[in-house]
């Protein structure tokens, strides 16, 4: 069962329990925001949110805090809806052609206990029907953390190896976009190139729907998490952030 305090303007759960911590249900009601993506439907169905989505993911949240702190204990786990791991549900449609008010996806994000926003090292969980992934690095990095991790993989017995060696390997790939060129002050031919050439830095794991379904699902997760650890801290090094 999940318990639901109610104390600093905050909702914030406690697991109490074992998994499974997500329901099939929680998919049916993605299914039916991403056709029914409004204000109007979205109130009338805010109850199938708030049960299937924010309390599953906050019970899910609670429960990870303790394998986390075993993996570093400078990660957080927080289980509230403002401020937390957990990421709302509303869309930024400021700058985008796409004014569908609602994201049809679930984000969870344990962060570094530095870091103010998703750009930031951390453990990362996307739940979306037949799209489910765990994550571990920092995604689209600003200019500066990009220079000093960049410069870290180059630079001689950096580690990187050892980070994104075969233990990460046998649970994670490398992902996301990539330069056309090499970055300024990185020779053309550097024997890291591809990952040099990197916007983000990090690693995933694709999930089935009926991986995250099942009750030893937050195990799975942690086993993907510890084998991505050492990306983090090669990061948390790079940018003088404990570990």
């Amino acid at each position: 069962m999940t318990a639901v305090k109610r104390g600093t303007g905050a909702e914030v759960a406690t697991a109490e329990g074992g998994g499974p911590y997500f329901d099939e249900r929680l998919f049916v009601f993605l299914r039916d925001l991403a056709a029914n993506n409004d204000r109007g439907w979205f109130e009338q169905n805010r109850e199938r949110y708030d049960v299937l989505v924010r309390d599953a993911a906050f019970r899910f949240i609670a429960a990870f805090s303790h394998p986390l702190h075993r993996i570093s204990s400078h990660f957080e786990a927080v289980p509230k809806a403002v401020g937390g791991s957990l990421f709302r549900i509303h869309r930024d449609v400021r700058f985008s052609h796409d004014k569908s008010p609602y994201k049809t996806h679930v984000g969870i994000h344990f962060r570094h206990r530095a870091a103010r926003d998703a750009h930031a090292p951390g453990f990362y969980l996307h739940l979306e029907p037949r799209n489910c992934f765990a994550g571990v690095g920092i995604w689209r990095p600003d200019s500066e953390t990009t220079r000093r991790i960049r410069q870290a993989i180059a630079a001689p017995r950096s580690g990187w190896g050892r980070a994104v060696g075969a233990g990460f390997a046998e649970h994670l790939e490398l992902a996301g976009e990539q330069l056309q060129r090499m970055p300024r002050g990185f020779e053309a031919d550097h024997p890291k190139g591809e990952d040099l050439r990197r916007k983000s830095f990090i690693g995933v794991a694709e999930l089935s729907d009926a991986e995250v379904l099942a009750p030893d699902f937050l195990e799975r997760y942690d086993e993907t998490c510890r084998a991505g650890a050492g990306l983090n801290r090669f990061i948390c090094r790079a940018l003088d952030l404990p570990f």
